[in-house]
């Protein structure tokens, strides 16, 4: 599917939650956004869970044109959380590497114009893979769009933060003591119910940190469906969502993108059964794959970084369902995760469990 016929398939009218002057925004953008025609339409994304994001269509002097647009959600959010300044500054810098990026317009902070934070940034024709098993590919396009997926996250940490003006982006070093004591913490203001598994992993994780010591970008979110490739080639032409990318650790990169064949965890599926889907690498085949752009012979103690990216997965699943009871989602499908975090925290013990 064309990146135009994608748009068209997969928007919606605006949800009411998160209605806003359309005509501020386009005032706003005639001028920020160089190039940018006027005759406004906005259609919403139904992907993306944590920050809105629309469609801007122009058709005005110059010829129509498509931008895309994130913004923060409505309501009160969690401190930390939904930072799209964080976003357009990590992908206008790294617009100068060779990690591929949409090329960004403007970033407004001024929450008068449509009530909160929000980035302009291009629109790309290409094509979102939501299934990770891409069931209309071959096995040859399903091997080469992994391959590439590997390569491009080897690339990313191998970007010289410090040389692209990020080198205040996040604190060098103890990533994952930081980064668990903060999905305690969110996991804590967003608790409904009593997880057992939660509370195992909680106790487990902050005393089993590896002593590994690599600092690089980190993404948080690096996997199949938060990328776009090339409308007719195996070759990715931008990396997205980067709300929850830090200065931090390759590996739990490497791992989280390993959970594509465990994500339907979440809904209380099992693991997706690589046998039956040819092409797509194994845990053990991504992590060759990677290491071999990586320059890395491969990566010890592989549960722990597992079993947290799970963890952290389950946090932010029931921060997502949290926003769903409270009516501040970006999507309808937010409240259906209420059993979300239990599977995924009690998968990620397992994991823990299993020999290394």
């Amino acid at each position: 599917m064309s990146g135009a016929a994608q748009a068209d398939h997969e928007t919606t009218d605006i949800r009411e939650a998160h209605r806003f002057d359309v005509q501020r925004l386009e005032t706003y953008c005639r001028e920020a956004v160089e190039g940018f025609g006027g005759n406004l339409e906005v259609r919403q994304f139904e992907g993306g869970q944590s920050n809105p994001t629309f469609l801007l269509t122009t058709t005005g002097a110059g010829g129509g044109k498509r931008y895309v647009m994130r913004k923060k959600p409505p309501g009160q959010l969690l401190a930390s959380a939904h930072q799209v300044d964080r976003e357009y500054r990590v992908m206008k810098a790294l617009e100068a590497t060779d990690v591929p990026v949409p090329h960004m317009y403007a970033l407004c902070e001024d929450e008068s114009v449509i009530g909160t934070s929000f980035y302009v940034m291009d629109y790309l024709d290409g094509r979102v893979f939501r299934e990770s098993v891409m069931p209309e590919a071959s096995e040859a396009e399903r091997r080469a769009v992994y391959a590439n997926l590997a390569e491009n996250l080897a690339k990313l940490h191998a970007v010289d933060y410090e040389k692209v003006g990020l080198g205040d982006f996040g604190k060098p070093g103890n990533y994952f003591e930081r980064q668990i004591g903060r999905w305690i913490k969110q996991y804590r203001g967003a608790q409904t119910t009593d997880v057992p598994a939660m509370e195992q992993l909680i106790d487990y994780l902050p005393k089993h940190i590896p002593d590994e010591p690599s600092v690089t970008i980190a993404h948080g979110d690096y996997r199949l469906g938060n990328t776009m490739f090339h409308a007719s080639e195996p070759r990715m032409i931008a990396v997205l969502d980067w709300e929850l990318c830090t200065i931090g650790h390759p590996f739990a990169d490497v791992a989280y993108t390993c959970m594509y064949d465990l994500l339907g965890v979440a809904g209380g599926a099992e693991p997706i059964d690589r046998t039956k889907t040819p092409g797509v690498p194994t845990e053990e085949e991504f992590v060759a794959e990677y290491c071999r752009h990586a320059g890395r012979d491969g990566i010890p103690n592989w549960n722990f970084y597992l079993a947290f990216s799970m963890f952290r997965l389950a946090s932010i699943s029931q921060g997502v369902y949290k926003r769903g009871l409270d009516g501040n989602a970006s999507s309808e499908r937010a409240k259906t995760l209420g059993d979300a975090c239990r599977n995924l925290a009690e998968h990620a013990w397992q994991i823990i469990q299993r020999p290394d």
